[in-house]
C-alpha cells in the first residue's frame, strides 16, 4: 500500500510500516502498516519486537511555521 495511502487511513495517529519500496532518494514509497496508536510510546514499544526496513511517522497536522510544540515524557513511579 502507498505510504499516503495508509496515512490517509490512519489520520491523526503514529505509525509503524515496514518498507516494501523506496525511490530514488531512499524515501519510503510503499509499505504493510505494522502498528498504529496515538500514543507514540506504543510504537516505539512495538519496533523493539520487529525486524526489517521501518518507517515511523506521525500522520497528523505538523504545526506551521512560528509555533513551537513540546512533548513531557513523565516516568512512572
Amino acid at each position: 500500500m502507498k505510504i499516503e495511502e495508509i496515512k490517509q487511513k490512519y489520520k491523526n495517529q503514529w505509525l509503524l510500516i515496514k518498507v516494501e519500496k523506496t525511490n530514488k532518494l531512499n524515501q519510503p514509497i510503499d509499505g504493510q502498516l505494522v502498528a498504529n496508536s496515538k500514543n507514540r510510546d506504543d510504537i516505539y514499544k512495538k519496533m523493539k519486537s520487529v525486524k526489517g526496513h521501518m518507517y515511523t511517522i506521525y500522520s497528523g497536522k505538523i504545526p506551521q511555521k512560528g509555533f513551537a510544540v513540546a512533548f513531557n515524557d513523565v516516568a512512572k513511579l
